[in-house]
């Protein structure tokens, strides 16, 4: 029986070809042929199951900031029964006249320890193989640097499965000022990215309502249990979840200043708005922003809200404990 790759592992398989490709693969060619996709068909599942796992995945690329385009018939462009799909390499090229040195690529390549440093994986060549053997040309160059995402809250990969799956899963989820984490019996619907950080939505049993969880803040492993739920629920939860998370952080703002050219500087400007003294930060959750915040050490103070202001001078303090200095 064929092993299924794990669902991250089969997104960035999914890149790859698409990258790969200048005149872009049909759903068909795609399911057959890109490992992930390719065991499901060989273990007998169903191609209503597989298209909608493909239209989940491009989704899920596309909030992770990867652009997918369609090709529909030249005739009819709105016919997309025979689309193709690829990923604009346009998107990735650097001008031809931009050059580095071995230094500034050293650097490049620290900065970059999320993509592979090597050139193709046994797995990735596979893909190579399979691809040529569809009529396409391959830049064996682009492949190279596909990269490799790193998924580093454990929770991802059962909890896409049971996306997937329509299963209900539990877990123990520890909110900000309990002492224990609690039990939650959830349907999981979507999972979104927000803020550089990974949520599940879903609906949780025992409070028969939706719900938005973080995954850092789960406990222990998730169970996936037998207990089925309609696929049909999915629907639109992405985009409910992100709507959610934005609606709450524009609800809450911190009031903080930053040294120009810091690391703190570079990261909160790109989500914050510029205040007459220091940036404006929309935030979701203020333990998770003071815990971000107190990263930054001396690069960033905060004027308010005073909650989170109290939260990350515990949190400085605390490290200075942990490392033996005075408080």
């Amino acid at each position: 029986m064929p092993t299924h790759p794990a669902p991250e592992e089969r997104l960035v398989n999914l890149v790859v070809a698409l990258m790969a490709t200048q005149q872009g693969l049909t759903k068909d060619a795609i399911l057959s042929s890109v490992s992930g996709y390719r065991e499901q068909v060989e273990s007998g599942a169903s191609k209503d199951a597989l298209e909608k796992m493909f239209e989940r995945d491009k989704d899920s690329l596309r909030q992770l900031g990867v652009p997918i385009d369609t090709i529909g018939d030249h005739a009819d462009p709105e016919d997309l029964r025979e689309a193709r799909y690829r990923v604009p390499t346009s998107e990735y090229a650097l001008p031809a006249d931009i050059s580095f040195t071995p230094a500034e690529i050293a650097l490049l390549n620290l900065a970059g320890g999320v993509w592979g440093s090597s050139s193709m994986s046994d797995d990735a060549r596979s893909g190579l193989r399979k691809i040529r053997a569809l009529g396409d040309t391959v830049d064996e160059q682009i492949i190279g640097y596909a990269p490799r995402l790193n998924i580093r809250d454990a929770a991802f990969a059962p909890l896409q499965r049971a996306i997937e799956q329509a299963k209900v899963v539990a877990f123990r989820y520890l909110k900000p000022g309990e002492g224990a984490a609690r039990l939650r019996r959830v349907r999981p619907l979507a999972l979104v990215d927000y803020e550089a950080r990974w949520h599940v939505l879903g609906h949780d049993l025992d409070a028969d309502a939706e719900r938005t969880f973080l995954l850092s803040r789960i406990t222990g492993p998730v169970e996936t249990t037998r207990e089925t739920f309609d696929p049909a629920l999915r629907e639109g939860a992405g985009d409910r979840a992100l709507a959610g998370l934005a609606a709450v952080a524009a609800a809450h703002e911190a009031h903080v200043e930053v040294h120009p050219g810091t690391e703190a500087a570079l990261r909160l400007r790109r989500r914050a708005r510029v205040a007459e003294q220091g940036l404006r930060v929309p935030y979701v959750d203020v333990h998770v922003l003071a815990d971000e915040l107190a990263s930054y050490g001396p690069e960033v103070r905060v004027v308010a809200p005073a909650q989170l202001r109290d939260l990350v001078i515990e949190r400085l303090r605390g490290a200075r404990r942990v490392n033996g200095a005075r408080t």
